[in-house]
């Protein structure tokens, strides 16, 4: 993706959230090139640092632009973790996007590779969903990443390994816009 598609949908994702905020109608998303694409992706908000919100969307079936405005909204007014974003909390809030490659089943623990893979598991109705970015941010090996996703699901450690679980990895296109100030 192109710096100039990045950073519109960074100021897109801020238009989004003002105008939530401010009671107006969404505007509509970017038109043309990757804003078109069928893509998941995920919107993350941070607020000094730690984390405020973070919702995604996984299935690429629809334009990105929809996608971030979608997940802009529910990252920041109906993550279950956080209360919604308030009004004065904007601009102290910077925003995060991961937009996601397409997924591909682990058939070994070894071909994941801890900073360039997100990972996703699935087994029965559980699931659960790390980006990429998480255990480099903290300090994660390889086993510590598939415990903690396996925590995420809701399942005890090495449920990865249960012969009927799913595992699937993918790679993010991760931008902030501490990227671009």
């Amino acid at each position: 993706m192109r710096e100039a598609e990045r950073r519109e949908l960074l100021r897109y994702a801020r238009e989004v959230l003002a105008a939530k905020l401010a009671g107006r109608p969404l505007p509509s998303p970017p038109r043309g090139g990757a804003f078109d694409e069928p893509r998941g992706a995920f919107v993350t908000l941070k607020r000094g640092g730690e984390l405020r919100g973070c919702i995604g969307r996984v299935v690429a079936d629809r334009p990105l632009g929809e996608v971030i405005r979608d997940m802009a909204v529910e990252a920041a007014f109906r993550d279950p973790r956080f209360p919604p974003l308030a009004p004065g909390e904007l601009d102290e809030v910077e925003i995060e996007i991961s937009v996601l490659s397409p997924f591909e089943k682990v058939k070994s623990e070894e071909e994941i590779e801890v900073g360039r893979d997100g990972l996703m598991l699935v087994l029965g109705y559980r699931s659960g969903l790390l980006l990429p970015q998480v255990p480099v941010e903290w300090n994660w090996d390889r086993e510590e990443f598939l415990r903690h996703l396996c925590a995420k699901a809701g399942l005890p450690p090495g449920a990865h390994r249960h012969p009927e679980a799913e595992l699937y990895r993918f790679t993010a296109e991760v931008f902030s816009e501490s990227d671009f100030s």
